[in-house]
């Protein structure tokens, strides 16, 4: 996917970005090139695995991001709940294991959009079910480049 360009827009520094959707299930995954033009969803990792943090340490230590992008689940009032309570445990432990810094990106509607462009690409809901949760991190990621850029 090829993230928009702008003459309006800053200059990003150089270096990957990674995104994570996590969910209680399945953790998605989306990777940035260097110049942060295309975002790439890697195979999602199974949130409950023993090797978790192992997982993702393998993963920092192959694409050396700069930055990790988190989606932060949130209603749609823009309040809280309990599943973005999840996520800041989650970044917390994350970050107590990583010295690369971590945002927070708000993930509301991301799973939405990702449906409808995998439903554009012509790929079944049933299809479509091991692609969704990376599809998402996709779109954390691009929202997450794009406040880079507008910043």
């Amino acid at each position: 996917m090829r993230l928009a360009d702008s003459e309006s827009e800053h200059q990003v520094i150089r270096g990957r970005r990674l995104a994570i959707d996590y969910g209680d299930v399945r953790i998605g995954l989306a990777i940035s090139d260097p110049d942060c033009i295309v975002s790439t969803p890697l195979n999602p990792i199974r949130a409950q695995d023993p090797k978790l943090l192992e997982n993702i340490s393998g993963l920092l230590k192959e694409y050396d991001p700069i930055k990790i992008f988190i989606g932060l689940p949130m209603h749609l009032s823009g309040q809280e709940s309990a599943a973005t309570e999840k996520v800041r445990e989650f970044s917390h432990v994350l970050q107590q294991a990583i010295e690369i810094p971590i945002e927070f990106v708000d993930e509301r509607l991301t799973t939405v959009a990702a449906q409808g462009k995998l439903r554009a690409s012509g790929i079944s809901a049933r299809e479509s079910k091991n692609l969704i949760d990376s599809m998402a991190a996709v779109e954390i990621l691009e929202a997450g480049i794009s406040r880079e850029r507008s910043a």
